[in-house]
């Protein structure tokens, strides 16, 4: 399933790549206007209007003796697509490191475990309340699908020029941060020292007594 979407993002198979695109785009537009089970059910009588007829095409011919019987979608009903245990298995556990990590990243950044990435998240979440005000979560999805089929292209495209670019902003993002880790560590409050215990007096050996001389 990997490989096929990574062959999908990074228009492989340039048919294929520009019709799940363009379905997608048309697709999340029409949510616009109609409610998601009035898309779906378009899409489903529109597949069918065309299944439906060359399936009596070809069940029309085989009545006549000019086919023998061959189904003309037998390719996609062979085609197997149900997992097995083991890839279950472990379908099941990717998502349940996936959940725990957001889980854990959200408590760290929530209750403060590292100051720095907490500002960021701040910062973030300030910033989302604009697009949350400008915009909705559909017009967010239909911009994440042209941005994931846009972006490899235009890699590929563009790749020494997006790279130099790249490296230009992490240099100044560096920059930032070190700005950032400066001014905290010059309002951070110094440690407090514990008080240094002074040693104990060494009591004096007591003096020895001279032998009596008989």
């Amino acid at each position: 399933m990997a490989t096929k979407f990574m062959d999908l993002v990074y228009w492989r198979n340039m048919r294929r790549t520009g019709v799940v695109f363009t379905g997608l785009v048309i697709g999340l537009a029409s949510v616009f206007q109609l409610s998601a089970i009035t898309v779906l059910s378009h899409i489903c009588l529109g597949a069918m209007c065309v299944t439906f007829p060359l399936r009596l095409y070809y069940k029309l011919l085989e009545l006549l003796g000019w086919n023998s019987g061959v189904h003309p979608f037998q390719s996609y009903l062979d085609n197997d697509g149900s997992l097995t245990d083991k890839d279950t298995v472990m379908l099941v556990e990717e998502v349940v490191l996936m959940i725990a990590f957001a889980v854990t990243e959200f408590k760290r950044l929530l209750f403060i475990d590292n100051m720095i990435d907490s500002i960021k998240f701040v910062v973030l979440l300030y910033l989302l309340t604009y697009v949350g005000v400008q915009t909705n979560g559909l017009t967010l999805v239909i911009t994440a699908v042209i941005v994931i089929f846009s972006i490899p292209l235009l890699y590929k495209k563009q790749q020494v020029r997006i790279r130099k670019v790249v490296r230009a902003v992490k240099a100044i993002v560096k920059k930032i941060n070190s700005l950032c880790l400066s001014l905290y560590e010059s309002v951070r409050p110094p440690p407090a020292t514990e008080p240094t215990s002074k040693p104990a007096p060494v009591a004096a050996p007591a003096p020895k007594q001279k032998a009596k001389s008989k």
